[in-house]
């Protein structure tokens, strides 16, 4: 295949290429990276308090509410390896500007929804574009910054900003829903839009290719459907059961077709995902270790916020100033980890430890109850997720790009983001299953009055914490086991900015 690069500069041919163009102008390149990431993670939550003001404006049921979320992740996640191909194929830029673009346009059609179904439309819309956005934002910082001390850098806040964004996410739509209106939690997006677009445009070179190879159509086909099936298998368990037929036969159907894709990647001549890029233990093990951490981040936001708002009575913005401190500890270890303590201990011990780390901030969870303070209880257990989960998530970002080829930088960036989103989703339905079943479980024996039934919601709650307790403990063995103690080296550089 014949190389392709960004007009601007010649093709790299030096080691020291990563010290191209301008020493600032790549900080600003991940300042509009970081900012396009953030609106990306951000809307995977900041709809969820905006939700019943929606609900309510437009007349939907509750069991029509859920696909306002699902209909975002479901695209989002069964695209993202096709949006990551196809930034390798067409250029980095073009497929970040297109994204952004369409992102935008979807939002701006979600906030003025007249109807579920137009909202609904809008934010299948998000996911299709955000699968496009999300892969290139990465790959163009990985191709960016190949200088070590730099990268770990880089990497650490484009990590901080990834973890933390769902819980500003929560503030974001507290304060938009309880300040403005639920639409403003859509229309919120054309702003970060507007400021990445015109930061794309000017800093970002355009893209010349010599050869552009032929997409895996088959390739493409089966994970598509791979993924479809497997995130919409767990979304339904969630709102019926593990053994409906519905839920059997898209999780199976989605596990056959995901073996299926393997096999096929095997055969065919430019493959949709490499298994090279997987195959490596460095990037095979980063990437299970966003997918745990998917798994188990869920029990924190999305339980810890019932709690907030149902148990200790906050409102939606004081819930989401709750969080701060957990974001604050994330953005700390982020920067600090990969620049200080990797190239020290390297990444098995980083991981591992983060994960220790955060399953000790879980496990204090578990102690809340109907009277507990949040000082006393869930401050403490946010700054130790805050600081376990920042620096295993900007480790595992830097690992699972290692010392891939440019031309692969795009779908190995989209791994990242489909193993963060298929987490997501089985931790949705994993957690949500076994708390609903704590709860019964509790109130099976003892009279439904309203403080047995307030101590069920509790109990439910931190049934969900040990089992997100127990994950964590799992990804520190995981990582141990199959994570090399080396650090992980840069990609291969390639020229992306304007000059």
């Amino acid at each position: 295949m014949t190389t392709t690069f960004d007009r601007g500069a010649p093709a790299p041919a030096k080691p020291d290429q990563g010290r191209r163009g301008s020493h600032a102008l790549r900080w600003w390149v991940l300042a509009v990276l970081g900012v396009a990431q953030l609106m990306v993670v951000l809307d995977a939550t900041v709809v969820n308090i905006a939700l019943p003001a929606a609900q309510r404006d437009l007349g939907f049921s509750d069991g029509d509410r859920q696909w306002v979320v699902t209909g975002y992740a479901l695209a989002f996640g069964s695209l993202l390896l096709l949006g990551g191909r196809l930034s390798d194929l067409f250029g980095r830029r073009n497929t970040f500007i297109i994204g952004l673009i369409g992102f935008a346009g979807a939002s701006a059609v979600g906030g003025a929804a007249t109807s579920f179904e137009m909202l609904v439309a809008a934010r299948v819309g998000q996911g299709v574009f955000g699968a496009l956005l999300a892969p290139a934002a990465l790959s163009l910082l990985t191709v960016t910054f190949t200088e070590p001390g730099e990268r770990a850098k880089a990497f650490g806040i484009f990590g901080a900003v990834a973890g933390a964004g769902g819980a500003i996410g929560l503030l974001l739509g507290g304060m938009l829903t309880e300040w403005a209106n639920w639409r403003w939690v859509m229309f919120v997006n054309l702003a970060f839009a507007a400021v990445a677009l015109v930061g794309a445009v000017l800093l970002l070179a355009k893209h010349v290719t010599e050869n552009r190879p032929k997409l895996d159509i088959p390739g493409t086909v089966v994970v598509t459907a791979a993924l479809f099936g497997i995130v919409y298998g767990f979304s339904h368990a969630e709102s019926t059961s593990w053994t409906n037929p519905v839920t059997l036969s898209f999780l199976i159907g989605g596990a056959v077709l995901i073996a299926v894709f393997a096999f096929l990647e095997t055969k065919v001549k430019n493959p949709l995902l490499p298994l090279r890029i997987v195959l490596d233990r460095t990037r095979g093990g980063s990437f299970l270790t966003v997918f745990v951490m998917g798994i188990g981040m869920f029990a924190i936001f999305l339980f810890l916020t019932y709690y907030m708002q149902l148990s200790m009575g906050y409102s939606p913005i004081k819930t989401g100033l709750a969080f701060l401190p957990m974001v604050a500890a994330m953005v700390v270890s982020s920067t600090t980890v990969p620049s200080f303590v990797l190239p020290k201990l390297g990444p098995k011990v980083v991981m591992s430890g983060g994960f220790l780390i955060a399953a000790g901030g879980m496990a204090w969870l578990t102690q809340i109850g109907l009277e507990t303070g949040y000082a006393s209880h869930i401050l403490p257990a946010l700054i130790l997720l805050g600081l376990g989960l920042g620096g295993a998530m900007s480790t595992a970002f830097q690992g699972a790009t290692s010392g891939v080829h440019h031309e692969d930088a795009g779908v190995a960036s989209a791994m990242i983001n489909t193993s963060q989103q298929v987490g997501g989703s089985i931790g949705t339905a994993l957690l949500s299953t076994i708390a609903a079943s704590a709860a019964t479980d509790y109130l099976s024996t003892r009279t439904p009055d309203p403080l047995t039934v307030a101590q069920s919601a509790v109990e439910s709650y931190t049934t969900s914490f040990w089992w997100a307790t127990a994950i964590f403990v799992a990804g520190a063995l995981i990582t141990a086991i199959l994570m090399p103690n080396t650090v992980p080296v840069p990609s291969e550089g390639e020229p992306v900015l304007a000059h």
